[in-house]
């Protein structure tokens, strides 16, 4: 077993990084996650916001490991996750579904309000990686930590993109909006 852990403080609030995440895919910068469906989201007596989704990956990995571990190339994951507003906390649990006799991955996110700067957004990432019953073990769990950590600034560049995209939405909206209220409100003349 491998245990791999990242943090990474985004530049941004909670609420505009938890947005982005949420938006996260599809995503040119990020494109192993090909597929993403909700199998069940609820709001429970706390007004946390519980969602239950099911992913389709694409690891990119070697031909030959792949072959040797006989992973397909579309590979998925099942995803629980935890918005709780109140205190400011996103918790996202993903284990892989494929080859789980051959190939355990266990990853957690956790994106929290910065403890010293609320304007900032802290990512805490932990994975383990179990491969079992093959021969090199421990070299093919290097090798899928050693992706993770790629993965991860690829996670955060695809992230820091979907800000983007949703910061200049909300600009659009704006003007948007603007313009229909000075079409709206009466025109005042000056006498």
């Amino acid at each position: 077993m491998r245990i791999w852990t990242s943090e990474h403080t985004f530049e941004h609030s909670w609420d505009t990084v938890v947005t982005a995440a949420w938006r996260k895919y599809p995503n040119p910068l990020n494109p192993s996650v090909v597929g993403l469906d909700v199998l069940d989201r609820s709001i429970d007596a706390e007004g946390k916001l519980k969602s239950h989704r099911l992913m389709s990956t694409s690891w990119g990995m070697p031909g030959w490991v792949a072959k040797l571990i006989g992973m397909q190339e579309t590979a998925f994951a099942s995803e629980h996750s935890v918005v709780d507003p109140k205190n400011k906390v996103f918790t996202l649990n993903s284990r892989n579904l494929t080859l789980s006799n051959v190939l355990t991955v266990n990853e957690q996110l956790v994106y929290c309000q910065h403890p010293t700067d609320p304007n900032k957004t802290l990512l805490k990432q932990e994975a383990t990686v179990t491969v079992s019953g093959l021969p090199l073990c421990s070299k093919l769990e290097k090798m899928m930590t050693d992706a993770m950590n790629n993965n991860a600034n690829k996670g955060r560049q695809a992230m820091e993109f979907v800000i983007d995209k949703v910061k200049k939405e909300a600009r659009e909206l704006t003007t948007e909006a603007h313009k229909c209220m000075d079409n709206v409100l009466p025109k005042t003349s000056s006498l």
